[in-house]
């Protein structure tokens, strides 16, 4: 895919559950390496946690959903991504690669679920702060958008997108390719508008929101995703609307400059505690 670019593998120990029985006290928070990757979870809920070495007792979290056809190891091998996430990680952040429940999940009831089991896992491992931030990418928007939204296993404080797929029914009607997708990830023959993203948000209210994107995308219709998405249902005092130019996923989506507003955004967001 345009502007991803991943090499390698690395190798990966599966970081298990901290168990607690009922009517024990709580086993002390368990700490996960700084500065190196480390798996959460497994099969196609897979992820990867980095902590930063200035987390110290406490940081926040931001969630990074991955394009479709790929996983956290995709992203974490990816130059471009990289900046994104290194910017976030020297700004204090921990950062979770999700699985997503695979990679064809379009934002799934079972993969939102997956995901849940893991954010618990993960800040079980770090000095959480009690704070969540997403950020989806392509069809990671879909899953970054819902886990925002009422009924998601655990709060979402801000969503910044990029190249961002929001409305299922869009990406339904899109391509016969995407819709077998989703109709194995749903489990249905047709998902109904409940369980569409865009219409949740525009139904439940404006979220703080960071939406970048082109009119040029021929993959993921602008006009009709992130640009809708911000205009019916963003808090127009924080984030904003970042039109850029060319094709989805391309080079000047992973910049300097963009890694720099994600992470003002999300610093505004921590600032409003």
């Amino acid at each position: 895919m345009a502007g991803l670019l991943w090499s390698g593998a690395q190798a990966m120990v599966l970081v298990p559950p901290v168990t607690v029985v009922p009517g024990m006290e709580a086993p002390a928070r368990r700490s996960v390496p700084t500065g190196t990757w480390v798996p959460v979870g497994s099969g196609e809920a897979l992820s990867l946690l980095r902590v930063p070495r200035a987390c110290g007792s406490s940081c926040a979290l931001v969630v990074v959903s991955h394009p479709r056809g790929q996983s956290a190891a995709h992203l974490r091998d990816s130059a471009s991504v990289a900046v994104l996430t290194a910017a976030l990680i020297h700004a204090g952040f921990a950062v979770l690669l999700s699985g997503d429940g695979g990679p064809t999940s379009w934002g799934s009831p079972a993969g939102l679920a997956g995901l849940g089991e893991v954010h618990a896992r993960a800040t079980e491992l770090f000095g959480w702060s009690g704070r969540t931030y997403a950020l989806g990418l392509s069809m990671g928007g879909l899953m970054a958008l819902r886990s925002a939204l009422p009924g998601a296993p655990y709060p979402v404080e801000g969503v910044a997108l990029i190249d961002g797929w929001v409305d299922l029914r869009v990406a339904w009607g899109s391509a016969l390719s995407r819709r077998e997708e989703i109709m194995s990830a749903y489990g249905l023959s047709d998902p109904p508008e409940d369980l569409n993203p865009a219409w949740l948000a525009r139904t439940w209210g404006r979220r703080p929101l960071l939406v970048f994107g082109s009119p040029d995308d021929r993959t993921v219709p602008f006009a009709r995703n992130g640009e809708a998405l911000w205009l019916e249902a963003a808090d127009p005092d924080v984030g904003g609307l970042v039109r850029l130019t060319g094709g989805h996923l391309g080079g000047n989506r992973f910049t300097a400059d963009v890694a720099r507003q994600v992470v003002v955004f999300f610093r505004v967001l921590e600032g409003r505690r």
